[in-house]
């Protein structure tokens, strides 16, 4: 939590760091002793907030009420579309997820969803039959089904930000994709419940490798055959959730499939996108999730002296440029940390809620675990704006 808004003057600042390294002193200590924090701290070099540029739209600005179409959501992850698709007045009955942590966030904010996952089922999707038991009996669920499937299968055997993190000798550099041992084939499981269950629509969400690996073939065999079985589908869309509202530039792939003579009509683009420190702007303090990282008084330094968009190449973060949308939020591997960009006006890493704002989470929606997958979390997400405007989109074309 951040204490107070005291900033100290450059050359203060200068020498409070310059004395840390010298003597070994905790930067963190050094400034509790004068009951400041990180956040009093500043760049060398800043400029003048564009006031011109579009306000931030939240999920409130979008939310309509209730209008009873159900949706199911599979790799629910920590409810990015299942938020989308709430705030787009569909009525979530149940959210299947295999990681522990999304599951406890889901329960935590959402206690009256049916969510299948850790410690009392598995959530693993690969069992398509046990599954399957699960939509017919406990949810009700039978075919055809009068709603919508979403769900955005683990994106990590598509990802090229993925390999960055590996050694090009190492196994896991490749994007292995499809033939990945325990991701790979999740996409034909999901395309296998919308066939088994027949949803008026679905969506499905995932990096742009999803389409580019192997020149986009096995996508397109899973799609050929939903089409043969009556669906019409958009094809793999590449979309910018930053031309949706969202202040963040953050490219993924969508596809939405329908089984009805409808045509579907996308949400319109933004004509101006909304930069970063309008979600950063409002006072994050005593919020949930903003706890930064405790920097070592060399990292600051080096920060200190960065001008927008640099990257301190060392600790491998940039600092954000507050008049354009922020760079991608980061999600790091499912089994270890994210790790999030430098704020634009305050020489230290983001934290957590920092990071949801520019996904475009509620204030109030808690992300659980430690920092580090709390980031993960986020990261991983959907933002909940891009979802909405979509299934806003798919309430319109097929269920107006």
């Amino acid at each position: 939590m951040s204490m107070t808004l005291q900033t100290l003057e450059m050359r203060e600042q200068e020498q409070l760091v310059a004395r840390c390294i010298a003597e070994g002193v905790p930067l963190s200590e050094a400034l509790a002793t004068r009951g400041l924090d990180y956040d009093a701290l500043r760049y060398r070099v800043t400029a003048a907030k564009d006031n011109s540029l579009p306000n931030s739209i939240t999920l409130d600005d979008v939310r309509v009420e209730p209008r009873g179409v159900p949706s199911v959501s599979f790799f629910s992850g920590s409810g990015g579309l299942d938020l989308g698709f709430e705030a787009a007045g569909f009525l979530h009955v149940g959210a299947f997820e295999l990681m522990p942590v999304f599951c406890e966030t889901l329960r935590t904010n959402r206690p009256m969803w049916n969510v299948f996952g850790p410690p009392d089922h598995n959530g693993d999707l690969r069992q398509r039959h046990e599954v399957a038991e699960i939509l017919r009996v406990r949810l009700g669920i039978s075919s055809p089904f009068e709603g919508v499937f979403h769900g955005g299968p683990p994106c990590q055997p598509f990802s090229i930000a993925a390999n960055q993190r590996f050694a090009k000798w190492g196994d896991n550099f490749k994007r292995v994709g499809f033939d990945h041992e325990q991701h790979g084939s999740l996409l034909s499981d999901f395309a296998w419940y919308v066939s088994q269950f027949r949803p008026r629509a679905f969506l499905i969400e995932n990096v742009p490798g999803m389409a580019s690996i192997d020149g986009g073939a096995q996508i397109r065999a899973i799609l050929n055959d939903l089409e043969a079985k009556g669906y019409q589908t958009t094809g793999p869309t590449l979309v910018q959730a930053a031309a949706y509202g969202v202040p963040q530039r953050r490219e993924r792939v969508l596809v939405v499939g329908w089984r009805t003579n409808a045509r579907f009509f996308p949400p319109r683009e933004s004509l101006t996108p909304v930069p970063s420190y309008r979600a950063l702007e409002k006072d994050v303090r005593g919020l949930p999730n903003h706890v930064t990282r405790v920097h070592r008084a060399e990292s600051i330094q080096r920060y200190m002296e960065l001008r927008y968009g640099e990257r301190d190449h060392l600790g491998r973060v940039d600092r954000l440029n507050p008049n354009l949308p922020s760079k991608t939020v980061i999600a790091g591997g499912v089994g270890g940390g994210g790790r999030s960009h430098l704020h634009p006006d305050i020489p230290r890493t983001l934290s957590p809620r920092e990071c949801a704002r520019l996904q475009t989470f509620p204030d109030d929606y808690v992300f659980t675990g430690p920092a580090a997958r709390q980031l993960t979390q986020v990261g991983n997400a959907v933002p909940p704006l891009l979802a909405a405007r979509y299934a806003l989109a798919i309430w319109e074309s097929f269920f107006h």
